[in-house]
């Protein structure tokens, strides 16, 4: 007579699975995490961009010329109305533009001219190893995003 096994897992069995199943949460769960800080900061870098072409747009609308203020310390930016506009948090601002647009240390300015052109710069938009470069042409005021991963 062949002796009646329970069927069933044991809890060794049960405890693998649960030990599985933590690690495939903390894996998405930081994958999301990242994603989300990914979108904030595309969002950040073309809402900064959309301000700088609106800046643009004002100069040549009203055929003088319009200023674009950075200010790298508190990380914020002033648009085409005057209102100034905080980065995310966990990211940093910094600004290449002409010596005679930098009033200070940690404060720089892009100026648009009523024929659409402009002094130039790059304002750089950085969270931990991503950068985003808004690049601005001097000679045709345009304005481009690109994204790079800083080499550090």
């Amino acid at each position: 007579m062949k002796a009646a096994r329970a069927h069933g897992f044991t809890l060794l069995e049960m405890l693998a699975v649960i030990l599985l199943i933590g690690i495939a949460a903390a894996a998405i769960s930081v994958s999301v995490t990242q994603g989300l800080a990914s979108a904030r900061i595309n969002a950040a870098s073309s809402e900064l961009a959309g301000a700088l072409r609106a800046t643009r747009a004002q100069a040549i609308v009203r055929g003088k010329e319009q200023n674009f203020d950075v200010d790298t310390r508190a990380n914020t930016y002033r648009d085409v109305k005057q209102h100034e506009v905080r980065l995310p948090r966990g990211m940093r601002l910094a600004i290449t533009s002409a010596k005679e647009d930098q009033p200070d240390d940690h404060t720089g300015r892009i100026r648009f001219f009523p024929d659409g052109s402009s002094t130039g710069g790059r304002i750089t938009l950085q969270s931990g190893r991503r950068q985003w470069h808004v690049n601005v042409s001097w000679l045709t005021g345009e304005v481009r995003v690109v994204d790079t991963v800083a080499s550090r």
